[in-house]
């Protein structure tokens, strides 16, 4: 996608859409969560949030961002759609939209899953993989992180531990040990 990037031209999945891979000065930043991430300041928690996105595509008449993901697996069947158990994947993008946002980029709600699933029929390995891609829109939608994230910022100010929940997996984990 970085040859792509530099010319600023579209990858042929993105084509259609009219959308190119960002130059975005902080891109090398935003897509190392080891070193930086999108990083948002919260001036009422006094706290830095920050995730590394794998890319960020835009839109260059409007200047629209979209979120990227990438996903890789191998499979028996190309992965065609967002898989049902993929609710940590649905937030993750959310996050990622919001962080952006809090930057003053303008984002679209619609973020992409770029799923790559190795072909398991190719007759043989030869030095080579071989990939299926698959575009996959998400229209997210980060309402929801405000109120988690005051939630989390309460429980983490409180001078004594919440009361474990039976409802909770990772208090009945904790439970278990």
């Amino acid at each position: 996608m970085d040859v792509y990037r530099a010319k600023q031209q579209s990858y042929p999945i993105q084509a259609s859409l009219g959308l190119v891979p960002s130059n975005h000065p902080k891109m090398d930043d935003w897509r190392s969560s080891l070193k930086k991430g999108v990083e948002y300041h919260h001036p009422k928690h006094n706290c830095i949030y920050r995730g590394g996105i794998d890319d960020l595509w835009v839109r260059p008449k409007s200047n629209l961002h979209f979120v990227v993901d990438y996903k890789c697996t191998a499979k028996k069947n190309k992965v065609v759609k967002l898989p049902d158990w993929a609710d940590s994947y649905r937030r993750q993008m959310e996050i990622y939209q919001w962080l952006l946002r809090k930057n003053g980029l303008k984002v679209s709600n619609t973020g992409y899953f770029l799923y790559c699933t190795g072909d398991v029929h190719a007759p043989n390995f030869g030095g080579k993989l071989s990939f299926h891609q698959e575009l996959i829109p998400y229209k997210g939608d980060d309402s929801w992180v405000d109120g988690v994230l005051n939630k989390m910022q309460a429980c983490l100010r409180r001078s004594k531990a919440p009361t474990p929940s039976k409802k909770c997996q990772w208090c009945q984990f904790r439970h278990s040990q």
